[in-house]
Order: structure tokens, then C-alpha cells, then sequence
């Protein structure tokens, strides 16, 4: 079963910081690209970080220097390390498995940035 799985949100302080998981099963997971998308609430869903199963990144440019993205293929899993976090950082993030035309999504996990 093609499934990817998404832990780590919450509710942090302006500053603060969270780390995503996302667990893929069911692809062959160090061929696809993965990325982070988020939606806050009224706007629309938007690229926050990708990285290439070669291990190249690229980032929205709100979060340049304050996010990292990386994957451990041993684990089938990507992460996004979010440091400095602002409200406006807030949103349901979703990760996303890219190959081709094909891709794949979570189900999301809130991360709420407030005082």
C-alpha cells in the first residue's frame, strides 16, 4: 500500500522550532522526489522545500535560512527542520512524493506558531 505519513506538528512559540517526519511505504522511495507543501487557512497550498532523490534542494524563499530539508533513504523517510519559526509559518504541512506525473500525498499535520 502506497502511503506517506506525516508526524511532528504542533503547537510552538514564535522562535521556536519543529522537525516533520514523513514515512513513506509502498515506493521505491529513494527514486522519487520529496517535498514539503503547506496551506494556512483562506490561501492556497504552497512549495515550502523539495529535495531530488539526488539530493538537491530547493526552498520558498519565505523560508530560505530558517528551514532544511533532508531524507534518509536507509529509512524511507524525509524531514523538514524548521528553526526560527514565525506565525505566519502556520498551516497544515503536507509531504509530497514526486516522479514524473505522478504524485503522491499525506495527510497532513497542523503546525500552529503562537504565543
Amino acid at each position: 500500500q502506497v502511503q506517506l505519513v506525516e508526524s511532528g506538528g504542533g503547537l510552538v512559540q514564535p522562535g521556536g522550532s519543529l522537525r516533520l517526519s514523513c514515512a513513506a511505504s509502498g515506493i521505491r522511495f529513494s527514486w522519487y522526489t520529496m517535498g514539503w507543501y503547506r496551506q494556512a487557512p483562506g490561501k492556497q497550498r504552497e512549495l515550502v522545500a523539495r529535495i531530488t532523490s539526488g539530493g538537491n534542494t530547493d526552498y520558498a524563499d519565505s523560508v530560505k535560512g530558517r528551514f532544511t530539508i533532508f531524507r534518509d533513504n536507509a529509512r524511507n523517510t524525509a524531514y523538514l527542520q524548521m528553526n526560527s519559526l514565525k506565525p505566519e509559518d502556520t498551516g497544515v504541512y503536507y509531504c509530497n512524493a514526486e516522479q514524473f506525473v505522478s504524485h503522491i500525498w499525506g495527510q497532513g499535520t497542523q503546525v500552529t506558531v503562537s504565543s
